[in-house]
């Protein structure tokens, strides 16, 4: 969306607030602290960023949304210049496992980034909290059940939903973990079939229904 205009930006804001949700997410941001200086939220408006850098010094954003044509996208990312925070476009998916190759670059932004960070969808539920367990398995080292957590109603996941792919995802892990120890990079590298997983799981109809068509999740 091209904000270079005053009409333009006008539109990107309404854009932002009304048909990505923005108005709900000024009033409610599912910001948490996530631990050695990575922090999680919905996606942020332009003045929720200057205020994290404000109060936290925040270095990078990881936009899992992936570069799109929301005005809450041009917004954030002409906010980023001005304020000198380096922006990571990666895209994720919230109703499909991930590639191994998501989980690879994901593995090196956390290993290249500078700290403070932000990692954000848009409600700050699905993608973010698979982007936060993914931070706490391989930046941390926290072990995967414990990340799972990052999965929860607390944060507007919702398990029954087909977004629950997500926490199937990480349980098939633990489970192959507990019939003989394997590390989760490496399960991933030489086991993890993606379509398979995707195919074996089943969401129940009245949870995606309301993902999906009330709540309107990517």
């Amino acid at each position: 969306m091209d904000i270079s205009t005053t009409s333009g930006r006008i539109r990107a804001w309404l854009d932002m607030h009304l048909v990505d949700h923005g108005a709900v997410r000024a009033v409610y941001s599912n910001f948490y602290d996530l631990g050695g200086g990575m922090y999680r939220s919905s996606q942020p408006s332009p003045a929720q960023l200057r205020k994290y850098q404000q109060s936290l010094g925040l270095r990078s954003v990881i936009n899992l949304r992936g570069a799109h044509g929301y005005g809450s996208y041009a917004l954030e990312k002409e906010a980023c210049a001005q304020l000198g925070i380096a922006l990571h476009d990666v895209k994720l998916y919230s109703r499909t496992p991930p590639e191994i190759e998501e989980v690879h670059a994901m593995d090196a932004l956390f290993k290249t980034i500078e700290y403070p960070a932000l990692l954000h969808c848009k409600s700050g539920a699905d993608r973010a909290g698979l982007g936060a367990a993914l931070y706490r398995i391989l930046h941390l080292g926290h072990p995967v059940e414990a990340a799972m957590a990052e999965l929860g109603w607390k944060y507007g996941h919702f398990k029954q939903a087909k977004t629950g792919v997500l926490d199937f995802f990480f349980a098939t892990y633990v489970a192959r973990n507990r019939q003989s120890p394997i590390g989760f990079l490496e399960w991933v590298n030489t086991e993890y079939n993606r379509l398979d997983m995707h195919n074996r799981f089943r969401a129940e109809g009245w949870a995606s229904l309301i993902v999906d068509k009330v709540l309107h999740r990517e």
